[in-house]
Parts: C-alpha cells; structure tokens; sequence
C-alpha cells in the first residue's frame, strides 16, 4: 500500500509541478518505506508459540535495524541527492508513515455480526 501511495503521490508531483518535485516526493516516501519492508521482512521470519523467543529477538533486531536503516537513508538522501523541495520530501515522508498506520484501518471491512431472532 506505501508504494502505491508513493508511485501515486510522485505521478501527481510530476504531472503538476514538474520532475524536480516529483523526485523529492519518491525519495521521501521511499526513506519511509523501504525501512518500513526490512522491518516487516525480519520481523515476522517466525510463527507459533514454541517461536515466542525468537519472534521477540527479531522484533528488536527488526527495529534497530529499520532505525539504522532510516537514519541512513535519510543521511544518503541529504548528501548525495539533496531533494529540490524540500516541503514535497518530507510530505511524502510523512504520508507514507500515515499509510503504514491508518493502513489496517483503512483495509478493514465492517463486521457482519448475525443476530438469531
């Protein structure tokens, strides 16, 4: 669901204010995604009870890993690509993070809950 919001938002940037916007926007939603996937991808390596030590050390190794990985990329973007403005980077970056909280909200259907009358 992020990198559809990210390819969406960088498409709009693109086709209203132009290609140097639309960079910020992908590169903002990516340092906010990509973080996000490692995570998810080392987080949930385990399942079951009998895992339960091993799902929390890879919670906290998932964690610090997307942390190192944030500061990263944040520090990568600033020095090699320094964004062209400024405003649309950190918008996306912070409407990839409202995604990835309002995204079980947002999926979610609405109970049917049959009552026997």
């Amino acid at each position: 669901m992020q990198t559809g919001v990210v390819a969406g938002l960088s498409l709009i940037a693109g086709v209203i204010a132009g290609l140097g916007p639309a960079f910020s926007v992908l590169t903002g939603g990516l340092v906010a995604a990509v973080p996000t996937a490692f995570f998810a991808w080392r987080a949930f390596r385990y399942q079951g009870a009998a895992q339960a030590r091993n799902i929390v050390n890879s919670f906290y190794k998932a964690e610090a890993g997307k942390f190192g990985l944030t500061a990263a990329s944040f520090t990568l973007v600033f020095v090699v690509v320094p964004p062209s403005n400024p405003a649309f980077f950190f918008g996306a970056y912070v409407v990839t993070l409202l995604v990835q909280w309002l995204g079980p909200w947002l999926l979610s259907r609405p109970s049917r809950i049959q009552t026997r009358g």
